[in-house]
Formats: structure tokens, C-alpha cells, sequence
């Protein structure tokens, strides 16, 4: 079933991630999945500052990926 909000969903998660990714890059904050991702990014950092052994930058990237990844594939 394809979802209407997702026209282009191949099925392949690669080329999918890259169609969202340069969608983000072309599009700046006006993508939809730009805002989303960078306030799990934040989360992440806060996240890595609080938590003992796992570094800022360790934490922004989790969420940061995290997010991506559910955006891609949202099932």
C-alpha cells in the first residue's frame, strides 16, 4: 500500500534516505522532516551531556539518526 503522504517510497531504504536527505539539504527548515530531526539532534546532546561514558557529540548523532531513520521508514 503506498501512503500518500510518502509518493516516492521505493521500498529501498537507501535511495529512500537519500531522496529525504537532499530533499532536507534543498529545502532548508521549510522540509518537514528537517525541524523534527533537529529537535531529536538536541535532545540527543542533552541527553549525552546528562549520561556518564556517552560524549555530546555521541548523543546528537543517536538522535539526530534516530529521527532520520523514523522518518524514512515511519512502520
Amino acid at each position: 500500500m503506498t501512503d500518500p503522504k510518502r509518493p516516492h517510497d521505493t521500498g529501498d531504504f537507501v535511495f529512500d534516505a537519500r531522496q529525504e536527505l537532499s530533499g532536507m539539504l534543498a529545502d532548508g527548515l521549510d522540509h518537514p522532516s528537517t525541524k523534527p530531526v533537529l529537535v531529536w539532534a538536541a535532545l540527543g546532546a542533552v541527553a549525552g551531556a546528562a549520561l556518564p561514558f556517552v560524549s555530546i557529540g555521541m548523543g546528537l548523532a543517536a538522535g539526530a539518526g534516530y529521527k532520520f531513520y523514523k522518518r524514512v521508514r515511519p512502520d
